[in-house]
């Protein structure tokens, strides 16, 4: 098995910021009110969604400052004369309805100088990281729904081996994981000398709005609420976040434990399956609780017709699968890979506007967090691809600081043999990751 798990202790660094400056579009844009969709405007997507990249020196690149290219792409050179929404703040109206108000103030800035070289992470790069150091956190931003705060934040670090390191938290409620690269992606081309990106931007909100007859037409156990469990008060354990590798043997023992005739899943169905259980014997449920896992299923291709290419809005659903511990626990795999696929197969356009029409009749609920365990796979969004003109990152993802133990993202990671992998990092409770790890090595050794 493939554990990454030597050290889980953040490096301690010590960096050195400037104040933040708001990064303006470069050319008069729009002064207008954009409403947000349906899906768009959940609670559960009312956060900042943290991501990284980490760039090698590139002695091509000499002479020239990842600040000053960055910084450039995004405004000088015209990044948000085209994105020109990241530049405007959110507004609440009736019903709770948000909207991006588009003033043009701009996206806060920082450059910062760590005392660090890209060594000093490790042989293989990978969570957890200093993100407070490496993340600037706008004061007061989570109050109010973070109304009137900026969408997204820019700090670029440099490091002494003239390597850096790009972070930004992203407003979650004005694009998914794609959204966010599509702009990354656009600032890198025009950091490369493109005079337009690739793909041009479309809001298109438009089409995801709840019907003027709101009728919820399927299940969302996904949104069922339960009472909240505060996983930061006094009497919860602390959490230890590990990374673990996926490669083709670790892939081929798990399969090992799939019947014959269902042979047809994919990788990350195969994980997901495999986690959940392992992660559901190590909490030590009572047999008959209920348990869900939660996974999102990009629903671009779903509608007719699919959205535009250029669509950087939320067009994901989070489907549950829900279960009793004991039989997700004492199951083989496969058992749980064919709730997945019937979980799966329920999202269509129908599925989607019900979710819409459930916002608006049901006041914009939560996702459930009881029992629940959240997976995403952002392997193919591009978060390993952004090249400012120092080529692709060593490392390049969405990133936790390991405090919620209940959802996990699937990265696309290359190892030190140039091998790419599936990197999945997993925060819980100390005693329950012991058993979590003794689980999921017990999966992955093959029995003749």
């Amino acid at each position: 098995m493939a554990l990454m798990a030597h050290d889980t202790t953040p490096l301690v660094l010590n960096v050195t910021r400037g104040e933040p400056e708001l990064v303006c579009p470069a050319e008069p844009t729009p002064r207008e009110l954009k409403l947000l969709s349906d899906i768009d405007d959940q609670e559960g997507l009312r956060f900042h969604m943290p991501g990284i990249m980490f760039y090698r020196a590139d002695p091509s690149m000499e002479g020239n400052d990842p600040v000053k290219v960055v910084k450039d792409a995004l405004a000088r050179a015209k990044a948000l004369v085209f994105f020109y929404t990241y530049a405007g703040r959110l507004v609440e109206g009736p019903n709770r309805k948000l909207s991006v108000e588009c003033t043009g103030e701009g996206v806060p800035f920082i450059e910062a100088e760590a005392d660090a070289m890209l060594e000093d992470f490790g042989d293989e790069i990978h969570p957890p990281f200093p993100l407070e150091d490496l993340l600037y956190d706008i004061p007061g931003r989570n109050t109010n729904g973070m109304l009137g705060t900026p969408l997204v934040i820019v700090q670029v670090t440099r490091l002494r081996c003239r390597g850096f390191i790009v972070a930004l938290p992203v407003n979650h409620v004005i694009n998914d994981g794609s959204g966010i690269m599509q702009l990354m992606n656009a600032v890198g081309e025009i950091g490369r000398g493109f005079a337009t990106p690739t793909i041009l931007p479309v809001w298109g909100r438009e089409r995801l709005i709840a019907r003027e007859s709101p009728k919820v037409t399927f299940p969302h156990p996904e949104y069922d609420q339960h009472e909240v469990i505060d996983h930061h008060s006094n009497d919860q354990p602390e959490l230890v976040q590990q990374s673990f590798l996926f490669g083709p043997t670790e892939l081929a023992a798990l399969r090992h434990h799939v019947p014959p005739q269902t042979k047809q899943f994919s990788s990350f169905d195969i994980i997901c399956a495999s986690l959940w259980r392992c992660r559901t014997i190590a909490l030590k449920l009572d047999p008959g609780q209920e348990v869900r896992l939660l996974f999102a299923v990009n629903a671009r291709n779903k509608f007719n017709p699919p959205l535009a290419k250029g669509y950087y809005g939320n067009a994901c659903a989070f489907p549950a699968v829900c279960a009793k511990a004991g039989d997700i626990c004492n199951n083989k795999v496969g058992y749980i890979l064919d709730l997945i696929r019937n979980t799966k197969n329920e999202v269509n356009e129908v599925y989607m506007r019900s979710i819409m029409d459930l916002m608006v009749t049901k006041d914009r609920p939560e996702f459930t967090v009881h029992q629940s365990y959240v997976v995403s796979d952002l392997r193919h969004l591009g978060f390993a691809d952004v090249d400012f003109g120092w080529g692709k990152p060593v490392f390049g993802g969405p990133v936790s600081n390991g405090s919620v133990p209940d959802a996990s993202f699937f990265i696309s990671f290359k190892n030190k043999k140039g091998e790419t992998m599936i990197m999945v990092p997993i925060s819980l409770p100390p005693s329950e990751m012991d058993v979590f790890v003794k689980e999921l090595q017990e999966m992955l050794q093959v029995h003749p």
